[in-house]
């Protein structure tokens, strides 16, 4: 199969690449670009392990073809922390113990980012909407809660 070239611009830089036109957005983050904080879980886009941003929007990258990402704004949790300091939600996730094993907690991270960005003091029924397309197999929801509740409140919430 030919190769096309695509300009990604993610976390801040850019990146011209030459890849297949069927390839998703996830595997060029992970295979070409070696990001591999996105996770690939279940391919399908019901899990949210591999969300990112995308001009300021939580998508599936399982879902998206990487050549239609071209010149948009992409975020992975590699950019989520700036200059070597986690931003807050990271802080509150390892404060309260909403990590557990971890696989799902960057595209939970991302979707959080994603709400915060719109709205810095959303209610817990609007934390609730924003991560209902991320499964988390640990079930460990209500830490992740307490989480944004701490992680607001030191927004100025």
């Amino acid at each position: 199969m030919k190769k096309i070239p695509v300009t990604l611009r993610v976390n801040g830089e850019s990146y011209d690449l030459m890849i297949a036109p069927y390839r998703t957005l996830l595997d060029v983050l992970r295979e070409e670009i070696q990001l591999t904080g996105t996770k690939k879980g279940c391919d399908v886009g019901d899990c949210g392990a591999c969300t990112v941003l995308l001009n300021g929007k939580p998508v599936n990258s399982c879902l998206v073809l990487a050549a239609t990402a071209q010149d948009a704004e992409i975020m992975t949790i590699e950019g989520l922390a700036q200059k070597g300091k986690l931003h807050p939600l990271q802080e509150a996730f390892v404060k309260e113990g909403a990590v557990q094993c971890g696989f799902c907690t960057p595209g939970i991270l991302i979707s959080l980012k994603a709400l915060l960005d719109k709205n810095p003091a959303p209610t817990m029924e609007e934390v609730k909407i924003a991560m209902a397309g991320n499964l988390c197999r640990c079930t460990g929801y209500s830490k992740m809660f307490k989480a944004v509740e701490s992680a607001t409140s030191g927004l100025g919430r």
